[in-house]
């Protein structure tokens, strides 16, 4: 099925693409990794000011209605761009705080705003770890007792991706609801990551066409030998398959559909990476160079919100 998007939502991409090209998001990554949060912060609010974050978030509460097809177009631009911070945990933070009620009022319109960042530690038992829980300001804790709301973060722990700060949350807080909608806050954030990825998956695939297109070898581009083009078209193949899977899951927002947009954006964008590193040579091993953010992207993408072996499980029905 060969998904379109409508004006408005190209309009939306093109502006939103527009809007990060200008912000040099690389520096901006650079700085987050370091733990210096102001530019990230400056970013974010002028991606919620374009109204990324109030695509999840009901009208009532200062957002646009939840409209997952639109937050895809956003967050390919975003995984595109390389944003740092817990975008894909703010969605899944605004799903969980939506009880049309107490909670709904209290949160959702300053992350609609772009005022409150937000993370979410899912830990079956107990608290885990929450990406950038040291610059957000609500951390929820999904526990057997229900959602709590965490007063802070532990130490600050360093991934694959320097972008992505992982810290604990403090084993105390507010019990703010008993039966929070896990399974739905799930499946937007995986719509969410799955989108983010194929946006990486495209800007590392753009990358390298015009890297192995200037750089020679025995004289001649080595963008002109086959197996290059090959490997090149491989890529291109994978992630032209995941783009129908994610805005097909946009669609529906059905557990296995979301899953299988993620499996499917996730492995595309990482065989784009390996791809990626492998003909740029010695150079794309090098952290200074800006691939590197793409690269380690792809690759902590891939375990985020399920890792592969998980949404295959959610795909064949096993959970």
């Amino acid at each position: 099925m060969r998904f379109l998007l409508d004006t408005e939502q190209r309009d939306f991409a093109d502006a939103l693409r527009a809007l990060l090209t200008a912000a040099d998001t690389p520096s901006v990554v650079r700085d987050w990794s370091r733990g210096e949060q102001a530019s990230g912060r400056a970013l974010w609010g002028r991606v919620a000011q374009a109204g990324v974050f109030g695509l999840a978030v009901p009208e009532e509460y200062g957002g646009v209605g939840r409209r997952p097809v639109e937050l895809a177009v956003a967050f390919v631009e975003l995984g595109r761009h390389v944003v740092p911070g817990p975008v894909a945990e703010t969605v899944a933070a605004a799903v969980l705080l939506d009880d049309g009620e107490g909670l709904a009022k209290r949160f959702l319109p300053g992350i609609a705003s772009g005022e409150t960042m937000a993370t979410v530690a899912f830990e079956s038992h107990g608290y885990g770890f929450a990406l950038d829980g040291d610059a957000a300001d609500v951390r929820l804790a999904a526990t057997p007792e229900g959602l709590r709301l965490s007063p802070g973060a532990g130490a600050v722990r360093q991934s694959l991706d320097p972008a992505r700060r992982l810290a604990p949350l403090l084993p105390v807080g507010e019990l703010i609801s008993a039966e929070p909608p896990w399974a739905e806050a799930l499946a937007w954030a995986r719509l969410a990551t799955a989108a983010q990825a194929l946006g990486v998956g495209l800007a590392l695939l753009d990358t390298t066409v015009a890297y192995v297109r200037q750089r020679t070898q025995f004289g001649v581009p080595v963008g002109s030998f086959q197996a290059v083009r090959h490997r090149l078209a491989d890529v291109k193949i994978a992630l032209e398959f995941a783009r129908p899977m994610v805005f097909g899951a946009a669609v529906t927002m059905a557990p296995a559909d979301v899953a299988a947009a993620k499996l499917s954006a996730c492995e595309a964008a990482y065989a784009a990476a390996r791809a990626a590193l492998q003909l740029h040579g010695a150079i794309g091993y090098t952290a200074e160079y800006e691939l590197s953010l793409w690269l380690t992207k792809a690759r902590a993408l891939r375990g985020a919100w399920g890792a592969p072996d998980e949404c295959r499980r959610v795909v064949l029905g096993r959970r």
